[in-house]
């Protein structure tokens, strides 16, 4: 049973620098509101580089982390809040750092022989014919770490690649190029080790971006996904599966494609994943009969069981 009194004074930490701060306050405000309508003492902290003595300036029991991307989901203030002792929500140091690099995420699957599709790292100096003679076309290109759909582009023809690249790369200098997967998106949220429902998306766009992720509402989330019991429950168990893989903790959301041979293809994991109105775990919930303050309080039950690691 969670009681708001358990948890103390709760820092929910939100904002950050990362490309995702705007998506991040958005979330924070929404938890912070529904800690407070709960009866649990909570303050709303927007994150800046002076966040050490921030904290240290107030005496908090615990954290409720909603920053999104680098400096948030990456293993950084995972670190900061193990030094200071403070229990948070979400994964630890590790598995932030390895689920916040794509391609390192990707390794680890390929690795424990869990599908994704075929991808490469690609910089300023590789060789635009070999990345499209290795995966062919169409490609999507992608950020290494940031989230959010931000700075990812479908590439349909050889010449684009460039622009794709310099879009993706424009932080770290680096970018993902994935096999393009044609089938049905799908996402799986997990809490407490145990996956939700599986979401169906569909938007008319060419594909699930930014734009369809948090400002339009032509994006249809359809929960129950539609998809037979068998085929549920496989989604849910390789979701768990890619979730350990990289040991995370306390909730998380999977990002996968069924194409169209009916082979599922996980795409990324999000270790933080967003809690706006149109964000999917609140939806997956909703589903098992959870709320929006239900899922926030067990969200944040996870920072008295979770270990560090």
């Amino acid at each position: 049973m969670v009681t708001p009194g358990q948890f103390g004074r709760v820092a929910v930490l939100m904002g950050g620098w990362s490309a995702e701060r705007e998506v991040s306050l958005q979330s924070g405000e929404a938890v912070l509101a529904s800690l407070l309508r709960s009866g649990v003492d909570a303050i709303g902290i927007d994150v800046d580089r002076n966040i050490d003595q921030q904290l240290r300036a107030t005496q908090f029991d615990r954290v409720f982390n909603i920053l999104h991307g680098p400096g948030g989901e990456d293993g950084l203030i995972q670190g900061l809040l193990e030094i200071q002792q403070l229990p948070y929500t979400g994964s630890g140091v590790k598995a932030s750092a390895v689920s916040m690099d794509k391609g390192l995420t990707k390794r680890v699957w390929q690795a424990l022989g869990l599908p994704t599709p075929d991808f490469i790292i690609m910089t300023a100096q590789t060789d635009h014919h070999a990345v499209i003679d290795r995966l062919g076309l169409p490609v999507m290109v992608k950020p290494v770490d940031e989230g959010s759909s931000i700075g990812m582009s479908k590439v349909t023809q050889a010449e684009q690649l460039g622009t794709a690249f310099a879009l993706a790369a424009e932080k770290g200098g680096s970018a993902l190029v994935e096999q393009w997967v044609d089938g049905v998106e799908y996402t799986v949220a997990i809490l407490n080790d145990r996956a939700l429902p599986s979401i169906r998306l569909e938007t008319p766009n060419t594909f699930y971006d930014f734009d369809a992720k948090y400002l339009l509402d032509t994006t249809s989330y359809h929960c129950p996904s539609g998809l037979d019991e068998v085929t549920e429950q496989a989604i849910q168990t390789l979701s768990l599966q890619a979730f350990h893989a990289v040991a995370a903790r306390g909730w998380g959301r999977i990002d996968l494609f069924i194409d169209r041979s009916g082979q599922c293809q996980l795409l990324e994991l999000n270790t933080v994943p967003g809690m706006t109105s149109h964000s999917l775990v609140p939806k997956a919930a909703a589903a098992v009969g959870l709320d929006f303050d239900q899922l926030v309080l067990q969200i944040l039950a996870t920072s008295v069981s979770g270990a560090s690691q």
